[in-house]
């Protein structure tokens, strides 16, 4: 049981998250866990950003996501997803 958000309770089982989730599609796909950037701003992104080779909170993202983030970029309204791909892509 997580609180995403304010208004949102999820309730997952224990051995499901969006790490998990990507971790398995990575396999699938052949992509190697370092090459992985994964971007969040809740709770049930948390286990995702941990997976990802460079992990990385919003801007606007809560405590908890930031503080295991290994970069914060830019807000969802200071278009932080552009930022991020525009330093670590280009």
């Amino acid at each position: 049981i997580l609180r995403s958000a304010p208004i949102f309770l999820e309730f997952l089982d224990k051995g499901v998250n969006k790490g998990v989730g990507l971790s398995l599609i990575a396999q699938h796909l052949g992509i190697r866990q370092e090459e992985i950037i994964a971007v969040g701003d809740a709770g049930n992104d948390i286990a995702m950003i941990k997976y990802a080779g460079l992990g990385v909170a919003m801007g606007n993202a809560t405590d908890d996501v930031k503080e295991i983030a290994d970069y914060i970029t830019l807000t969802n309204e200071e278009d932080g997803v552009a930022h991020l791909i525009e330093k670590f892509m280009f």
